[in-house]
């Protein structure tokens, strides 16, 4: 028998989604980025109860006034969660889900040229466009072919990361543009904290990537009845 189990928590967000179990560690360092307030409901699996986070003995200290400098959950780099509504794969979930997806991203501000990921590379993390434009690109004999172009409420990447494979292309930004990343490790994260908020982001990406697949296929299609149309010209 353990000397010392592990106490678990789950907290109750404003988003209206249970995450965790967690540790007391964890939950520590959710108040001191602001993802729990004094007012959230903390569940402990060992009382099988649910109480406020403010009420709770071990976590009372952490709740002292904060001084006026004190950064906002929700908003990250400056990108506000109505700001998500761009991108495609965030349509079906409204503003508070938006502001708890936040907490996993991070903001990539890009130059015309920056390169974004290269062929070869392992794919670590996918990426959303929230401003400019990028393509996707292949070096053939010394220059450079267009694959594809990507807009403001697009995403790539995701496949690598899915499969943890390595990147296909080359991605470059074609003007000055603003992308949103998602790591690796921050999907883990998400699906282990908060698997009611993974489960609407999976299943927009899967929509995304079912439509590319038929996008393909169209092309491909295309292409045969093109070749064939030739041949019988």
């Amino acid at each position: 028998m353990e000397a010392n189990p592990a106490v678990y928590f789950r907290a109750w967000g404003s988003d209206n989604i249970a995450y965790g179990p967690v540790e007391l560690p964890t939950l520590v360092d959710w108040i001191r980025q602001g993802r729990v307030a004094k007012e959230d409901w903390i569940y402990q699996d060992a009382k099988s109860e649910w109480v406020r986070a403010g009420d709770m003995p071990e976590l009372k200290v952490l709740f002292k006034p904060r001084g006026a400098g004190a950064g906002q959950a929700g908003a990250v780099a400056g990108i506000t969660p109505g700001a998500l509504r761009r991108i495609k794969i965030f349509s079906d979930m409204d503003e508070r889900q938006l502001g708890s997806f936040l907490q996993y991203m991070e903001t990539l501000k890009l130059l015309p040229g920056a390169v974004v990921c290269r062929k070869g590379e392992f794919g670590d993390a996918m990426f959303l466009v929230l401003q400019g434009e990028l393509r996707a690109r292949t070096m053939i004999g010394g220059r450079e072919s267009t694959l594809s172009v990507m807009g403001v409420g697009e995403c790539f990447g995701e496949l690598a990361v899915l499969d943890e494979s390595t990147r296909s292309a080359d991605v470059v930004a074609s003007t000055e543009s603003v992308v949103l990343k998602i790591s690796a490790a921050a999907l883990k994260r998400l699906f282990q904290e908060a698997p009611a908020l993974a489960a609407p982001f999976l299943l927009a990406l899967n929509k995304t990537i079912t439509a590319r697949v038929r996008t393909l296929t169209k092309r491909y299609e295309d292409s045969i009845l093109f070749a064939r149309t030739s041949r019988q010209g």
